[in-house]
């Protein structure tokens, strides 16, 4: 089974964060793959986005320095991650984990994968992510095995935007579009 490993903007509020991320799981029915439309849930009537970079991971590892992490991703893509903004909030004034805003059916969009050899990924997003790649890696390998398969998804270090229905996000890499998906 896959597991994907999120990096997600925590900017420390409303927890004892001790840097601005915090590592999450995600089902992989998360996954929104092949440029197919984002359905708005029915459940939540306030959905952002923020765009991430996500990692392929190519073999298995345990206890990953960060210098040696480049060598466990094979290819990158970008990404578009969807939080329910109205669960969040209401999981957050309540003190109840939020991760049913976060791990929702569809939530993690892939775009078109990049050979790690042909681009390095912390040049994939404009925007700075909350962790560097060599750094999700190791982080991610001291408290779980990574394997063959498995993704890992960092966020870049921004609030997420609300979006709305028929919305276009995009993603250009040098002129070749490389993320599309229509808001519905």
């Amino acid at each position: 089974m896959v597991k994907i490993i999120g990096f997600i903007y925590s900017n420390g509020e409303g927890r004892e964060a001790k840097s601005e991320w915090e590592m999450v799981l995600k089902g992989d029915s998360c996954l929104l793959n092949g440029r197919k439309p984002f359905f708005m849930p029915d459940r939540s009537q306030e959905i952002g986005v923020t765009s991430c970079m996500i990692l392929r991971v190519s073999r298995l590892g345990k206890e990953i320095a960060p210098k040696f992490a480049d060598r466990y991703y094979d290819a990158v893509a970008p990404g578009a991650d969807f939080i329910a903004l109205d669960l969040a909030r209401e999981a957050k004034a309540e003190g109840k984990p939020w991760t049913t805003a976060l791990a929702f059916d569809y939530s993690l969009t892939i775009g078109e994968w990049i050979s790690n050899d042909k681009m390095s990924a912390t040049s994939l997003l404009n925007d700075e992510l909350v962790i560097s790649p060599e750094e999700a890696i190791a982080e991610a390998s001291k408290v779980m095995t990574i394997r063959q398969g498995d993704l890992i998804y960092i966020q870049a270090k921004q609030a997420p935007r609300t979006v709305q229905k028929e919305e276009i996000i995009r993603v250009e890499i040098d002129g070749e579009e490389k993320l599309y998906c229509k808001i519905k």
